[in-house]
Parts: C-alpha cells; sequence; structure tokens
C-alpha cells in the first residue's frame, strides 16, 4: 500500500489487513477516508493511510497485529466526536484509524450486580435505551449522545452533564476488554464481578486515550431512576457569582452555566424564543431530584425543554467558525472570576464559555468570528490565546485537563508524568497506539 501523500509503501498492507476483517472494511479511497480524518470541529485534518472497521474483539487484535507487524501506527476512533484532535491522523497517508463503530453489541442486563456489558461501537443511546427498558439509567449523558461511543467515553473518561450527581464515566465502569499494542486481549468483563483476579483494567484503561490499548467492550454500572420525575429549570441570574448560592442544595443532579450572548446565538442559530420574560446576563440550568430550593425574587422558568439551550451551544458556536476549544476544570468558586476576566485575556477574538459550574468545568470556545464559517482562521492568532486563557487557569488554581481528554491539542499544556510514561513504555514500547496523543504517557 502506497501512502497517499508519497510516502514507501507498506508492501502487502491492505491484503492483510482485508484478510483479518474482510476487504469491504478495509477503505483506502481518500473520498471516504477523509471523513475519518477530520475531527468534530474541523481543526484537524489528515488522511488516514486506511480505515479499517473490525466487527468483533478477534478482528481488532488480528487488526492490530498486522499494523504492529508492518510498524504502522493506529488511531482507535469511536463516534469521533472528541474536541481535541485524540481520534483523528497525525501526518496524512502515516497511520491506520481503526473504527469501533461495528463493535456495538448491547448484552442483556446482570440483574445480580445491575451492569450491562456494552461493545465500544455502542452510542449512549442505545445504552440509555437499554437501561430504560428494564427500568435503570446509565449515568453518563452527553448532548452528542446518538454519537458519541461507549469506548470514546471511556478512553477520555467523559463527565457529562450529570457528573455533579452521578458522577463521571470512570465511576460507571465495572470492566473493560481490550487488546494490547501486541495484539493480546486482555478482559475483566466476563465472569463474576466480585470474583475477579488480576489488575483491575477499568482504572488504568479509563481515560487513558487509546494510548495504552484499544477498548473493545465495557462493564456498565446502572442505577435506579429517580422516585420522582426530577424537576428541570433554568433561572437568570445578574452574575454568575450567584449561581454559586444554588448549588447547595440536595438532589442536584445537574447544574449548567450559561452567559447572555450565548444564549442568544442559540436562539438565534436553534430558532429557539427567549427562555425568560428578561435578559439576563447569566443563566444556571438545574436538575433536581426533589423540591428546588430558590430565592423568592429569582426569574426562572420549570421546563424540560430548557436543556435545549444548553444541548445546543456547541453546534450554535461551530456556525461562526473553528473554533478552539479549551475545557478546563477550576475550583468551584473561582469559576465566576474566571469567566469575567475571559474576554479580556481573549481580544481581538470572541468568547463563549459554557458548562458544567457544580463540578468547576467550564467549556473554553474561542472563536475568530472575522474568518467566518469555511474560512481559515488567524491561527497563529489563537494559538498565542490559548496561552493566556492557559495562563489565567492556572493564575486560579485550574487545570487544562479536564473533559474530553488531552488530545493533541492540550499537550504542551500538560506536564511529565513519570507513573503513565512507564506504562505507556511497558504497554506500547514502540509507541504505535494513538502518538501524538496525551504525550506525557510516552
Amino acid at each position: 500500500m502506497t501512502a497517499p501523500d508519497g510516502d514507501p509503501p507498506v508492501p502487502g498492507l491492505r491484503s492483510r489487513l482485508a484478510a483479518a476483517v474482510g476487504p469491504d472494511h478495509v477503505l483506502t479511497d481518500p473520498a471516504v477516508t477523509m471523513s475519518y480524518g477530520t475531527d468534530w470541529t474541523g481543526r484537524w485534518r489528515a488522511r488516514p493511510l486506511a480505515v479499517v472497521r473490525p466487527g468483533s474483539t478477534a478482528e481488532v487484535a488480528a487488526t492490530i497485529r498486522v499494523c504492529a507487524d508492518a510498524g504502522v501506527p493506529v488511531v482507535p476512533q469511536g463516534g469521533n466526536t472528541g474536541l481535541v484532535g485524540g481520534s483523528v491522523p497525525r501526518g496524512d497517508g502515516r497511520m491506520v484509524v481503526l473504527s469501533t463503530r461495528r463493535l456495538a453489541t448491547v448484552g442483556p442486563l446482570d440483574r445480580g450486580t445491575r451492569s450491562l456489558v456494552v461493545g465500544a461501537g455502542a452510542s449512549l443511546s442505545d445504552v440509555h435505551r437499554a437501561a430504560a427498558r428494564v427500568g435503570l439509567r446509565y449515568a453518563v449523558d452527553l448532548a452528542a449522545r446518538d454519537s458519541a461511543t461507549v469506548g470514546g467515553t471511556v478512553a477520555t473518561n467523559a463527565a457529562g452533564l450529570r457528573a455533579l450527581g452521578l458522577g463521571d464515566t470512570r465511576r460507571q465502569v465495572v470492566g473493560v476488554e481490550a487488546v494490547l499494542a501486541d495484539g493480546t486481549v486482555v478482559d475483566d468483563v466476563t465472569g463474576p464481578p466480585a470474583g475477579r483476579d488480576g489488575f483491575p483494567l477499568a482504572g488504568l484503561l479509563c481515560g487513558s486515550e487509546g494510548t495504552l490499548a484499544v477498548i473493545t467492550a465495557a462493564r456498565l454500572r446502572l442505577g435506579a431512576p429517580p422516585a420522582v420525575p426530577p424537576v428541570t429549570l433554568l433561572v437568570g441570574l445578574a452574575s454568575p457569582a450567584d449561581a454559586l448560592a444554588l448549588l447547595d442544595q440536595p438532589g442536584l443532579t445537574a447544574a449548567e452555566l450559561l452567559l447572555r450572548p450565548g444564549l442568544e446565538l442559540v436562539c438565534r442559530v436553534g430558532g429557539l424564543p427567549d427562555p425568560l420574560p428578561r435578559a439576563w446576563p447569566a443563566y444556571l440550568l438545574l436538575e433536581v431530584e426533589g423540591e428546588p430550593v430558590l430565592p423568592d425574587d429569582v426569574d426562572a422558568v420549570v421546563d424540560p425543554r430548557v436543556w435545549a439551550y444548553r444541548e445546543g451551544m456547541t453546534d450554535a458556536i461551530a456556525t461562526l467558525g473553528i473554533p478552539h476549544k479549551l475545557d478546563v476544570a477550576l475550583p468551584v468558586d473561582a469559576v465566576p472570576a474566571f469567566v469575567a476576566e475571559l474576554p479580556a485575556v481573549v481580544t481581538p477574538f470572541a468568547v463563549h464559555p459554557f458548562g458544567h459550574l457544580g463540578v468547576g468545568n467550564v467549556h473554553v470556545n474561542v472563536v475568530d468570528v472575522g474568518s467566518g464559517p469555511g474560512r481559515d482562521p488567524d491561527r497563529a492568532g489563537l494559538d498565542a490565546v490559548d496561552e493566556r486563557v492557559v495562563r489565567l487557569v492556572h493564575r486560579h488554581g485550574g487545570a487544562v485537563a479536564a473533559e474530553h481528554g488531552i488530545g493533541v491539542a492540550k499537550v504542551q499544556w500538560v506536564g511529565p508524568d513519570p507513573v503513565r510514561t512507564r506504562l505507556k513504555r511497558a504497554l506500547d514500547p514502540a509507541g504505535l497506539l494513538n502518538p501524538g496523543v496525551a504525550t506525557s504517557m510516552r
């Protein structure tokens, strides 16, 4: 196989991959594969050497062995909804994309442990439907639930909309099945969960971003639904600081901060009405399993449909141009000051921050609105803004290794970790699994 950009051929690679997964599931036409080489934001683009779509764990293992023998790097990819460039190749014609979308099985419920074994390619919506059929729920939920996959959320330890009350992905994963860099299959999803011996793989691989192994399945913990339907409301506030007083109430599962410019953008793009009679500088979307406790003078609307304003935010921002996204973690009390200082830090660009206030996770979206959709933004200027945003995060005691993983967008801002580095060298000594992602693990 010859790389599209003229790199030296990898003799017989395509035929060996076809033998592993079937010829229909090895894609090499650039017109087809380019969609697998472009991340959701459009910020990262590279042509895959090939796209391989295995349909079983055995086929994943065979694919990994073929690529390892040829010295070809492998990029695991689920729904490709990531925002930090971690699920697409680096460099044209250099890497094979291993798509997990055909690994979409959803197993029967283990009633004793209230857990479900799910293929890495199953979507979050698939899991939610399976849980609802047996009167349970899965805690992790994202706006991209229809396309985000279980494998991707485990690999990045996705937090999601209800991490405040129900926990992030790591808290929901009982076990994983995965393929190591030499094609060895490791498995702690089968057998009785309480009787397993050996190393707990879930803790090792959750958040590893496909750099230690390719996750093929996970056993997910399900929980009981709330005793009464949750109350969802949107509250108008004079400032983000006023939102902090609303976080201390029982039964709170979600607390999402929005600002007026972002809400106006969602209304315009999504054709939504203004949710409250008056415009407010800030808004807090609350979901409470119980009776919400609010001051008497608060302007609020109770309606589950207000989730549309929060869930439409990412798509609405993308209409302005290619966003530079930095999902950051901050002490909750520091969020209002951080948000207030952002506009001065990112000038002359626009910024739309929003996110999970209850856990201190802020999605920072910086856009060169002068370039507009479909045009190249001022990349050098945006890169300089990224650095200023990171410095602001650090001044407020925060960290950039937050939701969506490190990917390639954040590697320069994350320091070395000797434990993760040694794990990477032990499990993937040739550095073939997702190279360039979370490079502190090299």
